[in-house]
């Protein structure tokens, strides 16, 4: 079948075909580091992570760009508040970006660019667009010709018209009178007083929001690039004006695919969340409460286009999930100690047709609830086969193998941790013999001691064996 994404822009689904063969060059919008990440920043974060660990699961080499908006009014007035520098406020939540999502285990990007360490650029890409009539300067400011770019508003499936009445009602007086025409954009803002500005042809001033975009995904991924993702929000205005405005730019197609991720609601209401209505949500705050594995895996596996809805029991639900893996993948690691040299034909079959099925599933634009489907079935053959009394090593093998490699495409770590524990095995030993002598308090009381150490006591047919709860 192959894959098939879902372009935005022309809103349906096509076929994947990478501009170089074996290769996908992706840029993401990052965030504004103005404040610790919420959920639906992450939810961006982890719907793309996936998608590029799909594309690496299939072979491609993955070009990932994702930058920062360093400066703008947000930081600005924040900055202010802590009465730190703007540069000092970037760096602090830069930090603080690399912390909770490392904890959710997204890779990294190949390239985090700042908008604020690509100023000469982006200055030459304006300079460039007033030099082909799509700019303007006045008074210090400079505009985008929205009307002029032919197919403005075609992203964002938006009638020009419509835009123009929109505008006017919620664009000042002052910056009315300078643009000429109310759904024309800023591409570089004149300086205010003492806030942070850099020395243009135009006077001092900073960039606006869109352009840096078109300059650091075309600086790190050329004039025209395979994906392009980010959120539902970012559809119209933000993408609409780096397409019009990298187009004009360069006069080739800016982007051959467009991927949005869908909104996340909050609590059993369903409610979007904001800070007035009191259900806004760090994920700094939340890393506190909740398993990052888990709440990693509640993230991953709903279709990207598809809203979640952040509940407690999404939270519940996704760690009796991720402990059925675990259990699954220790169990199998379990048996390799007597399993028989060789292998089960027909349950190897088995397990190939799942990975075979799951590749169907997410090649239909990344359908990541039927996916883990897939997943969850081979842990549970996995578990079945575990069970028997007789086992033999490359299945085994190939079971844990396929579970970790499918379930790390969720960001889902199946490790185990090989630490010999004497202590852990004197204990067990003990609880044996005090169940053998019919001691039940003393057996109860070493499974309490172990599970205050994070230490799992499992009785099994082959045996007692313990596992730490992390695992």
């Amino acid at each position: 079948m192959g894959l098939k994404v879902y372009n935005s822009l022309h809103n349906e689904l096509e076929d994947f075909e990478p501009i170089q063969a074996g290769k996908v060059n992706m840029y993401v919008c990052g965030p504004t580091v103005y404040n610790y990440i919420h959920i639906g920043n992450a939810r961006s974060v982890v719907a793309f992570d996936t998608i590029r660990r799909y594309f690496e699961y299939l072979g491609y080499q993955v070009n990932y760009v994702s930058n920062f908006t360093d400066v703008d009014d947000k930081l600005i007035k924040a900055a202010a508040e802590e009465n730190i520098t703007v540069p000092e406020l970037a760096d602090k939540f830069i930090a603080a970006y690399f912390a909770d999502t490392d904890a959710l285990n997204v890779k990294r990007a190949n390239v985090n660019p700042r908008a604020t360490e690509n100023i000469p650029e982006i200055i030459g890409f304006i300079e460039k667009l007033i030099e082909n009539g799509y700019a303007y300067s006045v008074d210090g400011d400079v505009y985008y010709r929205a009307r002029k770019f032919k197919t403005y508003g075609e992203l964002g499936h938006e009638d020009l018209d419509t835009l123009e009445s929109g505008a006017s009602e919620h664009v000042s007086a002052e910056e009315l009178n300078k643009k000429e025409d109310p759904i024309d954009f800023a591409l570089w803002k004149n300086a205010k007083g003492s806030e942070i500005s850099w020395d243009s042809p135009w006077g001092k001033g900073r960039p606006g929001w869109h352009i840096e975009c078109s300059v650091m995904s075309t600086k790190y991924l050329g004039k025209t690039f395979d994906i392009h993702g980010g959120g539902i929000d970012l559809e119209f205005p933000h993408h609409e004006n780096e397409r019009a405005q990298s187009e004009a730019e360069t006069g080739q197609t800016f982007v051959n695919y467009w991927l949005h991720n869908g909104f996340v609601t909050v609590g059993d209401e369903n409610q979007k969340m904001s800070k007035s209505l009191g259900n806004f949500v760090t994920v700094h705050d939340l890393l506190k409460k909740v398993d990052p594995q888990a709440l990693r895996l509640m993230m991953s596996v709903t279709q990207y286009r598809r809203p979640i809805q952040f509940t407690q029991t999404a939270i519940d639900e996704a760690q009796t999930n991720l402990k059925k893996l675990q259990t699954a993948y220790h169990n199998l690691n379990y048996r390799l100690q007597d399993a028989e040299g060789g292998n089960d034909p027909k349950i190897d079959q088995e397990i190939r047709q799942l990975q075979a099925d799951f590749q169907d599933a997410m090649d239909d634009d990344f359908n990541v609830a039927n996916g883990i489907a897939k997943v969850y079935e081979i842990a549970k053959l996995g578990n079945v086969y575990s069970e028997r009394s007789f086992v033999f090593a490359e299945t085994i093998k190939l079971i844990m193998q396929k579970l970790q490699q499918l379930a790390a495409i969720f960001g889902v770590r199946l490790e185990i941790n090989n630490v010999s524990d004497d202590k852990v095995e004197e204990l067990i030993k003990e609880r044996n013999e005090a169940r053998k002598n019919k001691d039940f308090a003393r057996s109860d009381e070493i499974r309490d001691e172990l599970k205050e150490q994070g230490i799992i006591i499992e009785d099994t047919p082959q045996g007692t064996r313990f596992r730490r709860e992390n695992n």
